[in-house]
């Protein structure tokens, strides 16, 4: 199976960073023709998702929401490291996605793009890219 590891910078603490140009170049690269891809986050504080990327301001709503929904400093927080906000947001998006391929081709809608949300940065951060299927 083929598998990329993208390391990537995250240049604040909270933040989404597309990432759908080098999935989309490593499927290519695979010649694979049907099947899926997978992106993953090996990390309890980031987490990857689909949404709007041709306008900006769609990113800065999620994140301007997730932090009304989910407050950095609650006092009620037990964990100890002061990241509890971060594991929380994380769990609410996940960290993997299961994208299909059709003609080689990842199916994604016109307007979707994939983000890899940074909510403990800066850090550098692993998603890790599988793809499976048929040549």
């Amino acid at each position: 199976m083929p598998t990329k590891v993208l390391n990537v910078r995250t240049p604040s603490h909270t933040t989404f960073i597309n990432i759908t140009r080098e999935v989309k170049a490593f499927v290519e690269e695979t010649e694979i023709k049907e099947g899926l891809c997978v992106v993953y986050v090996p990390h309890t504080t980031a987490a990857v998702f689909i949404n709007e990327g041709a306008d900006p301001d769609v990113v800065k709503d999620i994140a301007y929401k997730l932090n009304q929904l989910v407050e950095w400093d609650d006092p009620n927080y037990r964990h100890m490291e002061g990241n509890s906000a971060a594991h929380i947001k994380s769990a609410i998006i996940g960290n993997s996605r299961v994208i299909p391929i059709v003609d080689g081709k990842l199916v994604l809608g016109t307007w979707e793009a994939i983000f890899l949300a940074e909510f403990d940065g800066p850090r550098t951060r692993k998603v890790i890219v599988q793809v499976i299927g048929e040549k």
